[in-house]
């Protein structure tokens, strides 16, 4: 029993256990659910297109699956050159490909383990480690969007993960070439996902605060932060610039994001069934009209829609909210009674994963925790732009590996609580707190 919890204790064990797991799932998802390539639709959609069209010599360009559009700025660059590279060496949306790209994200969801069980052992201790990093082995999210999402979604949440444990270490460090470092994970970040950017200024902020009284100024911590983010962002804003003739600092969509959710049409949270990937007529505008003035009309018709109508606009940013924490968006018992039994078992184990999620933050700022500030930045920043515009737990996806020590630690809290009241009882020893670091 011993040599069984030190391995179950082991993080180099529980990634290869949550690698297995994901490829296990992947296989049998390939033999009883076997869908075509043509009709995988996050493989064919806006990133694929644009992977495609980098891979066939075009360039960055063309996200809409109806025709070729020209050149974008959809995306921030990493992502889809590393789908492209797959593609030129696997085929163009060939079943090998679709294979590769998904056993990689497997990949990336199994190694953010290492970041996980780094950000509870160093906040909250060992404990949480071990129980952050087996929710996430178990999280049904974090098991089916790296084989169901062919998108950055798996790798931004890897990132954002390092990014989080490299912010807490960052207090630490006292050399610059570390804080340049520091940055060019940032960009590299910001460049696979721009939502990121959030929570740049609050996260780097507070490791050079943190760092006031160090060897280096905060004044030079901050110039050299920023420096080396912005001479990273240079080459693709340039890129944008030269093509587009407009200064667009990382993409180009927002206007249309902001529309698709803020229109007389949206019944609760966005419409799908607007976006120029679904729509031709909207294919076809986008196309006659040019990328950079389709998205500003679009803007320009959200912003209208949202003065004309603040009260559905409230409405709508909070279905929004319930939709990232809760994962519905209709109410409740409607759902449940529409629902399967492992729908109805995601949804019940997705509310768990906020309600504990909050309760850990919670717990951490009562128990005045060093670490309490950046995690609660990072659950009350990240999601604004997608109450705004439209939700999606995939959005989220991002900072679960957070929420999951979080989470982790909110359990012991709630066990702790659970073992004061029976303490309480006549020659019952007293418990000790969770721990939690400072």
């Amino acid at each position: 029993m011993t040599r069984f919890k030190k391995l179950a204790g082991n993080p180099v064990f529980i990634v290869l256990f949550a690698f297995a797991a994901r490829m296990a799932i992947l296989g049998y998802m390939s033999i009883v659910a076997r869908t075509p390539v043509s009709a995988f639709l996050p493989f064919g959609y806006e990133l694929g297109r644009v992977a495609q069209s980098i891979a066939d010599g075009h360039g960055f360009s063309s996200p809409l699956r109806f025709f070729d559009t020209g050149p974008t700025a959809w995306f921030t660059p990493i992502y889809p050159y590393l789908v492209a590279g797959i593609f030129k060496i696997w085929g163009i949306f060939g079943p090998a490909s679709k294979l590769v790209i998904q056993t990689s994200n497997c990949a990336f969801s199994a190694l953010t383990i290492i970041p996980i069980y780094a950000i509870g052992a160093r906040c909250f201790g060992k404990a949480a480690a071990v129980g952050a990093s087996w929710a996430w082995v178990l999280l049904p999210t974090s098991l089916f969007f790296p084989i169901i999402w062919i998108w950055d979604t798996t790798l931004a949440a890897l990132v954002m993960g390092l990014l989080f444990w490299a912010t807490l270490v960052m207090c630490e460090a006292r050399t610059l070439a570390a804080w340049a470092g520091y940055a060019a994970l940032w960009a590299v970040g910001v460049l696979i996902n721009p939502s990121l950017l959030a929570v740049f200024p609050f996260l780097a902020g507070w490791a050079i605060w943190k760092s006031r009284n160090g060897p280096i100024s905060w004044l030079r911590l901050s110039a050299a932060v920023l420096l080396v983010f912005s001479a990273m962002m240079v080459p693709w804003t340039v890129r944008n610039y030269r093509t587009f003739g407009k200064f667009i600092a990382l993409r180009s969509n927002f206007g249309l994001e902001l529309w698709l959710g803020n229109n007389p049409d949206v019944p609760d949270t966005w419409t799908p069934w607007l976006h120029p990937n679904d729509s031709r007529e909207e294919a076809e505008k986008y196309r006659s009209m040019g990328e950079i003035a389709y998205m500003g009309e679009k803007q320009q018709l959200a912003f209208a829609f949202m003065r004309a109508h603040p009260g559905q606009t409230v409405y709508f940013m909070y279905r929004r909210f319930v939709n990232t924490w809760l994962g519905i968006t209709d109410s409740p018992v409607d759902e449940w009674s529409s629902y399967p039994w492992y729908l109805r078992a995601f949804v019940i184990l997705n509310v768990l994963f906020s309600v504990f999620t909050w309760i850990g933050a919670l717990l951490a700022s009562r128990m005045k925790s060093a670490y309490a500030a950046p995690c609660l930045a990072l659950l009350l920043v990240f999601p604004l732009v997608f109450y705004l515009t439209h939700s999606s737990l995939r959005y989220r996806f991002p900072i679960d590996p957070v929420m999951a020590v979080l989470a982790a630690y909110g359990v012991t809290g709630v066990l702790s609580l659970w073992s004061e009241r029976s303490a309480a009882q006549p020659g019952a020893a007293t418990p000790a707190p969770p721990a939690v670091a400072n």
